[in-house]
């Protein structure tokens, strides 16, 4: 799949200016139009590797940095990465601990490897979103942000239901930067209500 996108303009973009991927402009438009990292936050990267929003949430803020994926993660000067699954209850503890107790927020630019089959795929990006929430739900502090990738199609508005119930605001926005015909979607939510005991996954 990568043989057509690979040496894209963003991609050299991205190459040029040592970012790991082409997703970093993805989140640096992200903030731009939304604003949704502040200066001393603490922020939690779900699926970071190989770790380009990592790089730029380095340059975002002066909190605490942490990125989970389940493969290793290249070191990132001033940025700590576990190895480990996210809804992992023990992993969830050791993040807690990282970040001093307090999360500010959770971003996730996580997607499932694509089989070809649309509405698999889907279902199971949306699956992956659900458990960022429920991630969310479990360790992010009151007044928190999160911005997690999706993709368009019938379980989508599911999903964005589900973040509505949890953050005061809730939208969709697809970045520039995303790959032409691609489904791809963020959901950015603001302003965190607090715990959610009835979200799906632990808590």
């Amino acid at each position: 799949m990568g043989s057509q996108w690979s040496k894209d303009s963003v991609y050299k973009k991205a190459m040029k200016a040592g970012y790991r991927a082409r997703a970093a402009y993805k989140l640096l438009e992200i903030q731009q139009r939304n604003d949704i990292i502040r200066p001393s936050d603490n922020v939690v990267d779900l699926g970071a590797a190989p770790g380009s929003w990592l790089q730029v949430l380095r340059d975002l803020t002066g909190g605490k940095v942490i990125g989970v994926d389940l493969n290793p993660i290249a070191p990132i000067g001033g940025v700590t990465t576990i190895v480990g699954d996210f809804t992992d209850p023990l992993v969830q503890e050791r993040i807690r601990e990282e970040a001093g107790g307090i999360v500010n927020i959770v971003v996730s630019d996580a997607s499932p490897k694509l089989s070809g089959q649309k509405t698999y795929d889907q279902a199971r990006a949306i699956g992956l979103g659900e458990d960022a929430l429920a991630f969310a739900c479990t360790l992010l502090k009151p007044g928190g942000n999160m911005v997690i990738k999706s993709f368009q199609g019938e379980l989508f508005g599911e999903l964005m239901a589900e973040a509505k119930k949890h953050f005061y605001s809730v939208r969709g926005y697809r970045t520039k930067a995303s790959r032409k015909g691609s489904a791809e979607t963020y959901i950015i939510a603001k302003n965190f209500k607090g715990r959610c005991d009835d979200a799906e996954g632990p808590v």
